[in-house]
């Protein structure tokens, strides 16, 4: 392996394995809700709109840093905003009233912005573009499995311990993580472009950057304008999964097993029932191949399993738990073994996870080419403003997603008891996967005429030499 080879390399590890410790901490904060609430004399229900807020500063900031990555060094950046997020996690852990908790995340919000544009940002020009939806799975799923993994440190170390170990722990780990980004070469912008490789072979540099006025045009971009829609409506639905974990809880609980018992499995569940996740990288694989052929396929096979994801969800939420057997004991180890026996011998828990593979599945090839298809339709400067307005869409989504199921869960309770009240609520909240879907069918024939806009002004910049 070449020197620079074994640069790229590592910069993309570097950038793929933070974006999942920034997923660790958005993940960390769902499973704590109950300890939390208890702990600051709080309604459970208020720590959904903290959650929200969270969701929000992270989305307004990103669009600040997204511009600046159209602008400035972005290595320094990175570390600036990694900085800043582990600062409001090791504050959040010092949180002694619901209002310091909330400003707490609104900081832990404003550097969590920062990593996500900007990574994005560097990550697609270290990416080759005949492999961009793969490579960019393997960023967006690290975000993915950083959730999950977030969800499993609060429900076990908080167990051994209280709420506030899980943040204390995690700023440390952050803390030392920086490290690994003084070590990353701060990558040239365009420099994966096929239509600029004649003027990087002859070290010239790729000069245009972004301005303020170039925004409107950005925006006004159809494949854009869907692709933002298209995050919204995917978010409402993936937005409310965040309350899985509080389902198997109640459903566990349900069953006559103790609270701490049913958070360290209800934990497990939501881990092992994201492992069709992993195929992330396969879907992302198939776009490229398919993108080959026409720049309409990227968008239309994306779209059907989107739709797929909606039944499959749904079906996960209304399949029973049925006899689950466990031992009486908090031993996270323990329960964990015991768990993996219930899926060899249990064929409702053994269905259970075929179900959950198929829909985290499904639902897993949508991030791999949104990264990619925003990639393909912008030019290298606008990639990281792009990205931030549409994170901020998802985010939008996320939020509505999060504030709608305390909503609709508060009617819902009127009528049924738990578990029935999040079942039905959470199938309810899969519905804005229909449009969604269709976003990707109505962007399919503008992405041809964007992708091969960006392609003609690309060939033309590489002649000025």
């Amino acid at each position: 392996m070449s020197l620079q080879k074994f640069k790229t390399v590592y910069a993309i590890s570097v950038y793929v394995s933070l974006a999942a410790f920034d997923n660790i901490v958005i993940g960390l904060f769902p499973p704590l809700f109950k300890n939390i609430s208890q702990d600051l004399h709080v309604a459970i229900s208020s720590m959904g709109v903290i959650s929200a807020i969270n969701i929000l500063a992270t989305s307004f900031s990103s669009l600040f840093w997204g511009y600046l990555s159209g602008k400035y060094h972005r290595k320094r950046l990175v570390i600036i905003g990694t900085l800043i997020w582990v600062i409001g996690v090791y504050m959040t852990s010092l949180s002694g009233s619901y209002i310091h908790l909330l400003v707490c995340q609104v900081i832990t919000g404003i550097g969590l912005g920062c990593v996500a544009s900007i990574g994005f940002s560097a990550l697609t020009d270290y990416v080759p573009y005949h492999s961009r939806g793969m490579i960019l799975s393997l960023w967006g799923m690290s975000q993915g499995f950083g959730g999950i993994a977030g969800a499993l440190i609060a429900s076990i170390i908080s167990t051994m311990s209280n709420w506030r170990f899980p943040f204390e722990v995690l700023a440390v780990i952050g803390l030392l993580l920086i490290v690994f980004y003084f070590f990353v070469e701060e990558p040239r912008f365009g420099s994966m472009e096929p239509e600029l490789k004649k003027l990087m072979d002859r070290g010239m540099s790729y000069t245009y950057r972004i301005g303020l006025s170039q925004i409107v045009t950005m925006l006004g971009k159809r494949s854009n304008l869907l692709l933002f829609l298209q995050g919204f409506f995917m978010n409402i639905a993936t937005g409310s999964l965040i309350w899985l974990p509080t389902l198997y809880i109640s459903r566990i609980e349900e069953l006559g097993y103790e609270t701490k018992i049913a958070m360290i499995v209800a934990a497990f569940l939501f881990g092992i029932f994201q492992i069709g996740g992993t195929l992330s990288s396969f879907f992302g694989y198939l776009g490229d191949v398919l993108q080959k052929r026409s720049y309409k396929a990227r968008a239309l096979i994306t779209a059907v399993f989107v739709f797929l994801t909606m039944p499959l969800y749904i079906l996960l939420f209304i399949f029973p738990i049925d006899q689950l057997s466990l031992p009486d004991t908090t031993n996270s180890v323990t329960l964990f073994f015991s768990l993996l026996r219930n899926f060899v011998t249990n064929p409702w828990i053994l269905s259970l996870f075929v179900i959950s593979l198929l829909a985290s599945a499904a639902q897993s090839a949508n991030t791999p080419n949104w990264l990619a298809l925003i990639t393909d339709v912008n030019l290298p400067e606008h990639r990281g403003t792009v990205f931030s307005i549409a994170n901020l869409a998802n985010s939008l989504g996320r939020t509505v997603g999060n504030l709608g199921i305390g909503a609709v869960l508060a009617i819902i309770h009127i009528y049924l008891k738990s578990p029935g009240d999040y079942i039905l609520t959470m199938s309810l909240l899969q519905l804005p996967l229909i449009p969604s879907a269709l976003c990707y069918v109505f962007m399919a024939k503008y992405n041809v005429r964007d992708i091969h806009s960006v392609q003609k002004t690309l060939v033309k910049r590489g002649k000025i030499v």
